[in-house]
């Protein structure tokens, strides 16, 4: 099919930036191809999870129904990350729920010699995320693993750094966008009104983060004084909270 036919029938099934974004992606489409997009708009499937694409701190990552897709807040982390660390050398991150890798990637990429683990419960997950380690050409640097919040599984290592995007969405929260549907819901919600992961992870970090490290973890609005309790409780030392770029405090710091 021809990219102006392709673009008119997505146009119809959304809009006319939208059917640019996924012609201008693919090229020249088959009538099934353009179809089964056309289809997918018209149920509100992100334009990511069409086109298995998603740009997160300068770079076009891969993303599928397995992760979700990367968000400009949660760059958040990688510039709190890099404010701390981004003059140091040869240092060891770990990523706890990994996703698509999007946050260990952006910081290995931008810190010399730095490498890392990313850990992640889902089978599908990790294969993004590995998929992704290859195509920035970060095998050497990076390994992905099946891990937990609770059994991170990392061998006895060490880090400098430990990074999260739990999830923290609590159970009936109305307040999910549409295409939150098409997500992993494992990677959205957590139990005890979306603290669960924040206590698991302040009760296991601690074996794993050198005594010099820290953690970084990525908050949804309104939580942060509930997750500084449960940190707290644990005996982590909060460090500062840093703001999206709406203002809204988005990011967590503690340390040891």
């Amino acid at each position: 099919m021809k990219i102006n036919q392709a673009f008119a029938i997505l146009s119809d099934a959304a809009n006319p930036h939208v059917a640019r974004i996924i012609t201008e992606h693919n090229g020249a489409m088959s009538r099934f191809a353009v179809w089964r997009a056309a289809r997918a708009l018209r149920r509100g499937v992100p334009v990511a999870k069409i086109i298995h694409e998603k740009w997160f701190f300068g770079m076009p990552f891969y993303t599928n129904m397995h992760t979700l897709d990367p968000r400009p807040d949660t760059e958040t982390v990688v510039e709190s990350v890099l404010r701390d660390w981004g003059g140091a050398k040869d240092v060891r991150v770990l990523d706890l729920g990994t996703g698509t890798g999007c946050i260990l990637i952006s910081i290995v990429r931008n810190i010399a010699g730095a490498g890392g683990v990313g850990i992640d419960i889902s089978r599908g997950a990790r294969r993004v995320a590995q998929k992704n380690v290859k195509k920035f050409d970060l095998s050497p640097q990076i390994k992905i693993s099946r891990g937990t919040f609770c059994h991170m599984r990392v061998s006895g290592e060490q880090f400098d750094i430990i990074v999260s995007n739990p999830p923290y969405i609590a159970h009936g929260d109305t307040r999910v966008n549409a295409g939150a549907m098409f997500d992993p819901k494992i990677a959205l919600y957590a139990q005890n009104s979306g603290l669960a992961a924040y206590a698991q992870i302040a009760e296991n970090a601690r074996a794993v983060l050198k005594q010099s490290g820290r953690l970084y973890l990525e908050i949804g609005v309104g939580m942060s004084r509930a997750v500084r309790a449960t940190m707290a409780r644990m005996g982590w030392k909060f460090v500062r909270a840093d703001k999206d770029l709406g203002g809204k405090i988005r990011v967590l710091v503690f340390s040891l």
